[in-house]
């Protein structure tokens, strides 16, 4: 009896736990990407109010004290570089390029990469299929912040 109920235990409580390392990862990328979306709004504000919120050229702003304290803006919001988020979020991550299979592997918290304006995050040693992106802000668009993938893709 005591066999049977164990195992019961065992194959509803299982899957549970199995993949915690998945959950982990992805709420580690929403506060990511929490983290972003307060930092533009920071930023946007600076911006705006040395009036550069409708600048079309890459405007450097400050946003602390410190000589590292600036981060590159289009239309306000941080632009695709790749400083700006190490230096408004202070994290630590290292500058890849865009894996497609496998885990990914930063000497920092997490890697980035930049293609074609879209900047990708990975948590480190998190597969390829878990990220979340970061689109700058056009003429005619916010920013635009990625969907978080499901914890079966972390």
């Amino acid at each position: 009896v005591v066999i049977i109920i164990l195992g019961i235990l065992a194959v509803t409580a299982a899957p549970k736990f199995i993949n915690l390392q998945g959950d982990a990862r992805v709420s580690a990328l929403q506060g990511l990407k929490a983290s972003i979306q307060g930092a533009n709004t920071l930023v946007y504000s600076k911006a705006a109010l040395a009036g550069l919120e409708q600048s079309n050229t890459a405007t450097s702003v400050t946003i602390g004290t410190g000589t590292n304290d600036n981060v590159s803006t289009l239309f306000g919001y941080m632009d695709s570089t790749e400083t700006n988020f190490t230096r408004a979020l202070d994290i630590s991550a290292q500058v890849i390029t865009a894996p497609t299979t496998g885990n990914v592997t930063s000497t920092g918290d997490w890697a980035i990469a930049v293609d074609t304006g879209v900047v990708s995050f990975w948590q480190n040693d998190a597969p390829a299929t878990c990220t979340f992106t970061y689109t700058p802000a056009t003429s005619t668009t916010l920013p635009v912040y990625g969907a978080i993938p499901a914890a079966s893709n972390c």
